[in-house]
């Protein structure tokens, strides 16, 4: 997400607009969110520029995760163990944006702003961005399987953003399936069925590389913090490819 800088939360409530941003002007009051370093050397956010994509991101990824913590009526230590490791591992934050993104997770759980409604927002800003898309699906699962299941409260939400962000069932299940034991793990990484062929999963594999190739995702422009995500996945791809290659090509004919 790079450096945000200030974020005033009425302001930024007022102009981003929607129940992302009746969370974030209820939950913000003067912080710095500066992944980069706790000085604060980072532009202000303002009425004219809140509408970043990197600010309605951050502020999705937290209300749609307490949601989905929260869907079976109580929200877990291993739930809680996952959303920390999200923040420290996948999005780099300082103390202060942990501050705020615990603010934004605090207030959306006690919200009357539904899920759905969330993921509505989300999508209308990402439509374009699959990739995005994908990755909101995977953080939600991963907390939801945090605690080695997956309740059907919590699969019901993440079936109803599936279905907003036009999902296909096995695009949903083969997300669900790297944290939830389903299929197996290498094959679901790439989308693929044990049933397919070498030359329809070298297919699929190719397809994806591009998609997540480092050089692409530069190109369109995504967050920063996007980058990690994709370049870890890209490594995902190829090693699930060059392990399913390896077991077919040693596997007696």
């Amino acid at each position: 997400m790079g450096l945000v800088g200030k974020m005033i939360g009425g302001a930024l409530g007022f102009a981003m607009g929607g129940p992302l941003g009746a969370i974030l002007g209820a939950s913000l009051g003067h912080h710095v969110y500066d992944r980069k370093g706790e000085g604060g050397n980072g532009r202000r956010i303002t009425a004219g520029n809140s509408n970043n994509p990197d600010v309605t991101f951050f502020v999705a990824a937290f209300s749609m995760i307490a949601k989905i913590a929260k869907a079976d009526g109580r929200v877990s230590e291993a739930e809680m163990k996952s959303i920390e490791d999200f923040m420290t591992n996948d999005l780099a934050l300082n103390q202060a944006s942990r501050m705020i993104a615990v603010n934004i997770f605090k207030t959306a759980i006690n919200s009357q702003e539904t899920f759905e409604s969330f993921a509505v927002q989300f999508y209308n800003q990402f439509k374009d961005q699959p990739q995005l898309l994908e990755m909101m699906i995977d953080i939600l699962a991963r907390v939801s399987a945090a605690d080695d299941k997956m309740s059907p409260e919590e699969e019901r939400l993440i079936l109803k953003a599936s279905n907003i962000f036009n999902f296909g069932q096995d695009r949903r299940d083969a997300i669900i399936s790297r944290h939830v034991k389903q299929t197996d793990k290498y094959y679901a990484i790439l989308g693929c069925a044990k049933t397919d062929s070498l030359d329809e999963i070298k297919k699929r594999y190719r397809k994806l590389i591009l998609e997540y190739h480092p050089d692409k995702i530069v190109s369109k422009g995504l967050p920063e913090d996007f980058m990690k995500f994709a370049n870890d996945k890209f490594r995902e791809i190829k090693e699930a490819y060059d392990i399913i290659k390896k077991e077919r090509e040693n596997s007696p004919a």
